[in-house]
């Protein structure tokens, strides 16, 4: 990449391209930049209205990219637009929360749920709705508990899922957001609490979360039954991870990179959902943590910048 990054996002485009965008490298980042995975460059696109980190970016139903919120020597509740046709951003709704580490989630009606996160020094249970017809967000239910360092997957029935996360302490609880009514109902637990792990959504509708676990890198997988609303132990990985990223490939596998206990590691795994095991693959060329991994229309997985004691522009594919 043309600037060094952590904390940044990475979003897949209807053309294929890689949208990076802002993230941290001890200065506050406004650039954005595209990967063209046909000739393997990376090419520098808009700048973003404002600086941010710790923000969230989501592709809508008509190709642009929304970018909410984030942290620049204070919370943000702005957002904008990212219009890949034209390369340049415009500012939209602002956010009813100012609020970073949170989560976004693209729901069945195209519409983004914001949900948790932190403002100011208080980690939140507010949610909102953001609607790309009219460019403006509205609160929906607010959670049961408030969170931050959580993750949220949209299931195959339309609802969320949101698990764990930090509230003061370390959270072993999830819930469900019902798009329809919307409102919050609690589902099983996990087996452990965590915060800093991943979720991914496997072909069977299952979700796999992975590592994290009060503070400390672990090993633990579990996984969620949408059916039973009940989690399971989902065998252990080979290495204990936080600050990881986990992608779902073409062939149903999940790829878990880098992350790891205290220092970056290059280590990967995969999780074959067929036989619940782990399995090593190949190390990545750099060991990174705070990084972002993209499953391309390819089906190879682009990993970007991040840190390993310092900021990195590096990417590599596997």
């Amino acid at each position: 990449m043309h600037v060094a990054r952590g904390y940044h996002t990475a979003s897949t485009l209807a053309n294929g391209s890689v949208l990076v965008t802002a993230g941290y490298n001890g200065s506050y980042l406004d650039s954005a930049e595209l990967y063209n995975p046909s000739i393997g460059i990376w090419t520098t696109t808009g700048s973003m209205n404002t600086a941010r980190f710790l923000h969230t970016a989501s592709t809508l139903a008509n190709g642009s990219v929304l970018v909410s919120g984030g942290y620049k020597t204070g919370v943000l509740s702005s957002a904008e637009l990212y219009k890949p046709s034209t390369g340049t951003w415009t500012t939209t709704g602002s956010m009813s929360v100012a609020r970073y580490m949170h989560i976004a989630s693209t729901l069945a009606n195209e519409k983004i749920l914001a949900t948790g996160g932190l403002s100011g020094s208080s980690s939140s249970n507010s949610a909102e709705l953001y609607n790309p017809s009219s460019n403006t967000w509205a609160t929906t239910g607010s959670m049961h508990v408030a969170r931050y360092m959580h993750t949220a997957s949209t299931l195959a029935n339309g609802f969320v899922l949101v698990t764990g996360g930090y509230n003061g302490s370390y959270l072993n609880s999830a819930e469900l957001y019902n798009l329809s009514a919307g409102t919050w109902t609690t589902t099983g637990s996990m087996g452990t609490a965590r915060g800093y792990h991943t979720a991914s959504t496997l072909a069977n509708g299952s979700v796999l979360v992975t590592g994290g676990c009060g503070g400390a890198a672990c090993n633990s997988a579990e996984l969620y039954n949408p059916s039973t609303g009940t989690w399971t132990a989902a065998g252990s990985m080979n290495v204990a991870r936080y600050y990881h990223t986990a992608s779902t490939l073409t062939n149903g596998f999940v790829l878990v990179t880098g992350g790891c206990s205290g220092a970056a590691c290059s280590s990967a795994e995969l999780y074959n959902p067929l036989t619940g095991t782990w399995a090593t693959t190949g190390s990545s060329n750099g060991a990174r943590q705070y990084h972002t991994a993209s499953t391309l229309a390819n089906g190879k997985v682009l990993v970007t910048g991040g840190n390993n004691g310092g900021y990195l522009n590096s990417a590599e594919l596997y």
